[in-house]
């Protein structure tokens, strides 16, 4: 399966062409159709090119989900230049490496997000050699730095047939993104992905939700993948409207899903089953609600079944992939059983291969445990300037060693079971969190929980349960640890179990599992 476009420009033409009078993006007082985003963005390359910025050249964006975000990345894109997304979590320290890193000249940024001021975290930080430009989106603006709308007004000195000019030059081998990863075993690092590839994991990914003019709330940050490629592009491919969210909370965001009638809703679990546990849920209307697409968790069977029920979804579906694979490698289908797209992160999407080998590299019997492997052209080009790493990671079959742990069934549907680092071996055995988690979110009493491996004198390691209690219910650590070991094997069963009021979350809200580990450390010492 290919897809009609090989390029992001290419792909913003025919947008502003097929869906010219439909509403692309609308962010507070701006609403644009397709054919006015196109305008907008060209305005933003140009802009960029009068700025210096030639082909190849790598621009940052360190800034919440917003309209500017969106105009400027893509103006990057038309300018033939390349994106670097900056996690908005990100530290001066943090966000300085990555600038450092890349090389890039320009940093497209915010001083007001969450009460911090980026552009002094880069300052005090040390502006990287290569800056030339701070731009800021939105916020006060300091004297090192130029206002968005000033910049943008520079767009009046570059000839129209120059910025197009630009935009056919770029081509589907060229690099659109450098996506770098969180950092979580070591530093950053930056995996190279192209337009070609892009256009069509996305592609691809939209036909097998069904995307299609849909009024889309974008909660996953777009300086990650499923923000920047299955948000902003996948609504360029299907006429869907862009409909930025900075910040998830459930009652903004559901006091916006009929006013602005959403349709499409994604994110991790977490996210739903926070709507699902409100108390208050019964109150708001979801009834335009009609997409959702989640993954990246254990997911139980009644949840999916809740989400289809009490929250009106029509379609389900679970997906798996990785920075390093463009974003996407798994899927399940709507069709499939709740229980599989519960259970599992489906099936490798079309034209691409998935694996699970063991450490010889040899493929595992079919419901056996080992890594998972991907090869394919969501496969990215490598990491940034690391020869080294890329060829530790992607084997010379082309094959992606993704450090992850699961298990495929007689269908082709993969099952994560863990991440190879989140493991803990208790008495001699794996223990996977993943799993662990999976089994005890089927304990009425239990809206959410992670569990982590702390050290044990005895057995090494033992389970770290943080458990966020159902709506109306109080869990007794001591029944939760009981239930444990009456519902699994011995070394699985959490020793032990915090009742907390919720989990702390990444920008991504993904469960930030080494500031529980901390904690848990920390009250055990």
């Amino acid at each position: 399966m290919t897809a009609p476009w090989s390029t992001i420009p290419r792909l913003i033409d025919d947008a502003a062409e097929r869906f010219a009078e439909v509403e692309a993006i609308a962010d507070g007082e701006i609403s644009w159709t397709f054919a006015e985003f196109r305008t907008e963005i060209h305005r933003a390359a140009a802009a960029l090119m009068a700025s210096g910025i030639e082909a190849g050249d790598r621009v940052a964006l360190w800034a919440p989900n917003c309209w500017e975000w969106a105009t400027a990345a893509l103006g990057v894109h038309v300018a033939g230049g390349i994106v670097v997304p900056i996690n908005t979590r990100f530290k001066g320290r943090e966000a300085a490496y990555v600038m450092e890193a890349s090389q890039a000249r320009v940093l497209f940024t915010v001083t007001d997000f969450l009460d911090t001021d980026y552009v002094s975290l880069m300052t005090e930080a040390g502006l990287p050699a290569k800056l030339e430009e701070i731009v800021v989106l939105r916020g006060s603006v300091p004297e090192t730095a130029t206002d968005f709308a000033s910049f943008m007004n520079r767009a009046g000195g570059v000839d129209a047939a120059a910025v197009v000019a630009r935009a056919e030059n770029v081509g589907g081998d060229d690099l659109c993104n450098i996506m770098f990863t969180s950092g979580t075993t070591g530093a950053p690092k930056g995996a190279m992905l192209t337009h070609s590839a892009t256009c069509r994991g996305y592609k691809s990914w939209s036909d097998v939700i069904g995307l299609d003019r849909d009024r889309y709330l974008i909660i996953n940050p777009f300086f990650h993948s499923f923000g920047l490629n299955a948000g902003i592009l996948a609504c360029l491919m299907t006429g869907s409207t862009i409909l930025p969210h900075p910040v998830f909370d459930v009652p903004s965001v559901m006091a916006r899903i009929p006013v602005d009638r959403i349709s499409m809703l994604p994110g991790p679990p977490a996210i739903y089953q926070t709507i699902l546990n409100h108390p208050d849920l019964d109150t708001f209307d979801m009834s335009t609600l009609r997409l959702a697409v989640t993954g990246a968790a254990a997911i139980p069977v009644e949840m999916i079944v809740q989400m289809r029920e009490r929250l009106g979804f029509e379609k389900v579906v679970t997906g798996y992939g990785l920075t390093e694979t463009t974003g996407i490698a798994t899927m399940c289908r709507h069709t499939d059983d709740p229980e599989v797209i519960a259970t599992t992160s489906g099936r490798a999407i079309p034209d691409v291969e998935v694996r699970i080998v063991d450490p010889d590299g040899e493929e595992t019997p079919r419901g056996e445990p080992g890594e998972i492997v991907v090869r394919g052209y969501n496969v990215m080009v490598g990491y940034l300037d690391d020869p080294e790493k890329t060829a530790e990671t992607i084997d010379a079959s082309g094959w992606l060693h993704t450090g992850d742990i699961g298990v495929m069934d007689a269908a082709g549907n993969i099952d994560i079971t863990d991440r190879v680092k989140d493991m803990f071996i208790n008495g001699g055995f794996n223990a996977y969190p993943a799993e662990i988690e999976s089994l005890m979110l089927a304990h009425p009493d239990i809206g959410n929980v992670a569990v982590i491996g702390v050290p044990d004198d005895r057995l090494g390691e033992v389970g770290y349960a943080f458990v966020v209690p159902a709506v109306g219910t109080s869990p007794d650590p001591a029944e939760i640890i009981d239930w444990c070991r009456a519902e699994m094997a011995n070394y699985k069963c959490p020793r032990h179990v915090e009742i907390v009021d919720s989990l702390p979350l990444n920008a991504s809200n993904k469960v930030l599992k080494f500031e529980l580990r901390d904690r848990a450390i920390a009250a055990l010492s």
